[in-house]
């Protein structure tokens, strides 16, 4: 029944140069995903922003209105804002290899980078209370610090179901929700990642199975993330070295980010 909105969605990005490669009802009411190309992580965050705006005024032209948020509606699937990353040299995609999923080490101690820190992370990338209604067991949420190819149920998934090509070869970030800077989230991610790649960092076994079916001594083993946005805060608080080398994030800006957030949570 949205299906004209959605594509008055696909002309006004287009018109504001954001190109969509596929686009959906979603599994919730009234619910959409329009996944964009990829690009570099200044533009993409440039992009997300577009979108937003697009898809509010094009919304209200309906005479309806648009939410971003992570949880709008209980006891319904939430919006998340599932973000793809790959890492190239040149032209030489990085992350394509002999290893587990088809992936390269380098991909490896990136995904390791990121589940070291993800719960740091979740204090930019789910920024807001509303946040964690939406990473709760059930609801497809990416609940669990782990990473699959196959498991949507873990936070870092590797897409395989697309083509085999090394161009191709990327990791899924599933925690993160459109209710985040982009540039912040997009930011803290990266540098989680690179950390992970410097230092080598073992991500562990994958979790190749349903972790919702699994029973309580699998899942007694399986970190889960932040209950709220005061445990990520506390988490960002204690974890956010990696944060800080290039200054690519500094000491003020990340007291000031948890002081602005404890004011308002």
């Amino acid at each position: 029944s949205a299906q004209d909105m959605r594509g008055e969605f696909l002309k006004g990005l287009r018109d504001v140069g954001v190109t969509v490669e596929k686009h959906h009802h979603e599994v919730a009411p009234s619910q959409h995903e329009l996944g964009m190309l990829f690009g570099t992580l200044v533009k993409q965050a440039d992009n997300v922003q577009l979108y937003k705006y697009v898809v509010q005024m094009v919304t209200h032209s309906f005479g309806k209105t648009a939410t971003f948020m992570p949880k709008p509606v209980a006891g319904d699937n939430g919006s998340g804002m599932h973000i793809h990353q790959s890492i190239w040299k040149g032209d030489t995609p990085v992350f394509s290899g002999n290893a587990y999923a088809g992936l390269s080490e380098t991909a490896l101690h990136y995904i390791g980078g990121i589940l070291k820190h993800a719960k740091a992370i979740n204090a930019f990338a789910n920024s807001t209370t509303n946040s964690y209604k939406r990473l709760v067991p059930g609801f497809e949420a990416p609940v669990n610090i782990a990473y699959s190819q196959a498991n949507r149920t873990a936070s870092v998934r590797i897409p395989n179901n697309y083509t085999a090509s090394p161009k191709a070869k990327r990791v899924e970030f599933r925690c993160p929700d459109p209710s985040s800077n982009p540039y912040l989230a997009f930011s803290a991610i990266l540098m989680a990642g690179l950390d992970g790649v410097k230092n080598k960092i073992n991500p562990g076994k994958p979790t190749d199975i349903n972790i919702y079916e699994a029973p309580a001594s699998v899942l007694a083993k399986i970190p889960s993330t932040p209950g709220s946005l005061a445990e990520s805060l506390t988490a960002l608080e204690k974890d956010h070295k990696y944060l800080l080398q290039g200054n690519v994030f500094t000491k003020d800006n990340i007291e000031t980010y948890i002081s602005y957030k404890r004011e308002n949570e």
